[in-house]
């Protein structure tokens, strides 16, 4: 579905993305780790177009991305840090997605927004709301308009255990359904049952994407961080 060739990018000169290639595919749950300054979101904004790489291409579906926007509208994506108008009540936020995505409108899924209980705050304006619910918005935004492709960027940061757990069980559903998951995490524990891949990046670089089970047998580890530790110790790097 995604595949990214060769991309290099530049800030100055500072080399934030080497020669990254990748194969993302449909009905994976893709985890994107690495140390801070590792390039990740750097390689998230080039995959929704907010940052041009240098040089390299990414094809959705087949389509270089540098030759159009609409693929943009088969795209989920869920901020770290969603900022939304304070006066808005979380009502007109989804009113207002709705009207600008009317094109995609007609099949909504709306699931997390009221497993998430927001119909029942809907009227709470976005200032007054804590930074979990403020997640809660986000998570159900990305979700809403049934994307192909979800890019999660520490979906679970700030929600409590039972919200979590309610995006974990979607996240599952949705990659059984086909679709394709970007989730990007510093809590690796968090991943452990939410992914199928792994890709880890340093310095730019891609040092591997594996399989999680082909992880869990080269490492001979189960559980992700210790896995990913015996792979950097093993090559020498340093998470």
């Amino acid at each position: 579905m995604i595949r990214i060739s060769h991309i290099h990018k530049c800030f100055g000169r500072l080399q934030v993305l080497n020669d990254v290639t990748l194969t993302l595919s449909k009905g994976q749950s893709i985890a994107l780790i690495g140390p801070n300054g590792s390039g990740k979101t750097t390689l998230i904004k080039s995959l929704l177009s907010m940052v041009v790489p240098d040089s390299g291409t990414i094809r959705f579906d087949g389509a270089d991305i540098l030759h159009g926007w609409s693929y943009r509208a088969a795209i989920g994506y869920m901020p770290q840090t969603g900022r939304y108008p304070d006066n808005m009540t979380i009502a007109h936020v989804f009113d207002m997605m709705k009207d600008i995505r009317k094109d995609t409108a007609s099949a909504l899924d709306e699931e997390l927004f009221h497993a998430f209980g927001l119909a029942s705050i809907k009227n709470k304006r976005m200032r007054t709301l804590s930074g979990g619910t403020r997640q809660k918005v986000s998570a159900s935004l990305a979700f809403l308009f049934n994307p192909s492709v979800l890019i999660l960027d520490e979906p679970t940061a700030g929600l409590d255990p039972v919200a979590a757990g309610i995006l974990r069980q979607k996240i599952h559903a949705v990659r059984d359904e086909g679709k394709l998951i970007l989730i990007t995490s510093h809590v690796l524990a968090e991943l452990d049952d939410m992914v199928s891949e792994v890709v880890y990046l340093q310095e730019g670089a891609v040092k591997f994407h594996k399989t999680l089970s082909q992880l869990q047998k080269d490492t001979g580890e189960q559980k992700l961080v210790r896995a990913i530790a015996h792979v950097m110790q093993t090559a020498g790097c340093h998470a």
